[in-house]
């Protein structure tokens, strides 16, 4: 287990036994490791962190996926194979699918089999989907509890993206707020938080930009409306803000939470609101209320960190695709078609990249429909090219040159010049020869 800056098992790399506490020489029984992420969580940015939350179950970690989250989706079994792929590829672990993706449907000889799968488990990985479908399938199985306990037993309970949104009190419907039109509200969690006193709600995707022009952060809900959902709360509770590619990692053994990732988490408790960064770690005691925001032993704190992990040095894929979106509106506010085109190309690289490095395909979905959406814009402007432009205004412009022309053989130079004036101000360049005038459209670039 991770207790402190001990990691009971064996080096990830090397296999070799790591050191062990007292505490675990003696087989007093130790608590696990809940880990909130804010998303990413089957991309690269958290590859290390599960790596090192695996670590403790070397050589041979029954890791599992649960696909609830996602089980209401027809490419929930897809989703399944994405992740076993993932752990294999980038986390050099196996994965076995949990699969409860419907109390409806499945029958009792798999739900017993899913039941038993869950309960050996050293790990359990659930992510994406929808916070309100989890909630309604999990919510009469005993898959709660066996939850709590793997985090009683010394387990490791990895909730993600929509699953961290349920891990609170209370859950936010956002699909049905943000996609629907709902009136926002909450709906009951499955507080797993709550079993070891932590009473809070869960909001991943604190920090999302995905609307562009409008405000989607604290998961898509936007600043304003978040507002009226917190004071529509039935009790004044905590809430946890997860930044999107950032973990929450709280190890109950050493009473220590850290925060992993390129983000932040965020602790708001009423009009007061605590940041936490990487690198370091914190006690538990204060998400709830009961500790103060620089412990008086900082440093040790930092000592007893339990991972001592760093994301990987990619560049972040919605920071790269909102810059390649602004590029883009840029070329057509600008009039250079060749600035947007090439941006959408760029964006049409990133994309195919970020599905190559096993991106979370709902995130990839929501940029291909932004994409998309660039495009049809693009083939919507009312721009002309160059040879279209110059056919359209030649009758215009040759008029204008060959009054100029008049206007210079009758020696009226004054008047000529203001004509060449004229044209070079809207963007005509004149040029004589000895044959006589040439003109052409000046590009942006001149």
């Amino acid at each position: 287990m991770l207790t402190g800056n001990i990691i009971h098992g064996k080096d990830w790399d090397t296999g070799k036994p790591l050191q062990q506490s007292p505490a675990a020489l003696t087989g007093i029984a130790h608590m696990g490791i809940l880990a909130l992420m804010g998303s990413g969580e089957l991309t690269a940015t958290m590859v290390e962190v599960h790596k090192l939350l695996l670590s403790p179950y070397l050589p041979e970690p029954q890791a599992m996926f649960l696909d609830t989250p996602a089980g209401f989706q027809l490419n929930a079994d897809q989703i399944g194979k994405n992740a076993v792929g993932y752990f294999r590829q980038r986390v050099g672990c196996p994965l076995q699918v949990a699969s409860f993706k419907s109390a409806e449907t499945i029958t009792e000889i798999e739900a017993a089999r899913t039941y038993r799968q869950l309960r050996q488990a050293d790990y359990l990985l659930v992510g994406p989907g929808s916070p309100t479908y989890t909630v309604r399938q999990l919510k009469r199985s005993p898959i709660p509890e066996i939850m709590i306990d793997l985090i009683n037993r010394g387990g490791c309970l990895v909730m993600a993206s929509a699953a961290a949104l349920t891990a609170g009190k209370y859950t936010l419907p956002v699909y049905e707020i943000y996609k629907v039109g709902a009136s926002p509200h909450w709906v009951q969690g499955i507080d797993v938080l709550g079993a070891f006193g932590l009473d809070m709600v869960v909001i991943p995707h604190w920090n999302n930009a995905e609307g562009g022009t409008h405000d989607t952060s604290r998961c898509f809900m936007g600043g304003t409306r978040f507002e009226r959902l917190v004071e529509q709360l039935e009790e004044p509770l905590p809430v946890l803000g997860l930044d999107e590619h950032s973990a929450c990692i709280m190890d109950f053994s050493s009473g220590i939470f850290t925060v992993h990732g390129i983000g932040s988490v965020v602790l708001r408790e009423g009009a007061v609101q605590r940041r936490f960064t990487s690198g370091r770690g914190y006690p538990l005691s204060l998400l709830t209320g009961k500790g103060d925001i620089v412990p008086p032993d900082a440093g040790e704190a930092r000592d007893q960190t339990p991972l001592d992990l760093r994301a990987e040095a990619l560049p972040d894929f919605w920071p790269r695709l909102h810059a390649l979106t602004g590029e883009f509106s840029q070329g057509i506010d600008k009039g250079d078609l060749g600035r947007s085109a090439q941006a959408l190309l760029e964006m049409d690289r990133l994309l195919w990249q970020a599905q190559g490095e096993l991106e979370n395909p709902e995130a990839i979905a929501q940029a291909r429909d932004l994409f998309r959406e660039k495009l049809a814009e693009l083939g919507t402007c009312q721009m002309l090219s160059e040879a279209s432009r110059s056919r359209l205004l030649a009758p215009l412009i040759d008029g204008l040159l060959a009054a100029r022309q008049q206007f210079r053989e009758t020696r009226h130079y004054e008047g000529a010049d203001k004509i060449r004036d004229l044209l070079s101000n809207a963007g005509i360049f004149v040029e004589d020869t000895a044959d006589g005038y040439r003109w052409r459209i000046r590009e942006a670039r001149e």
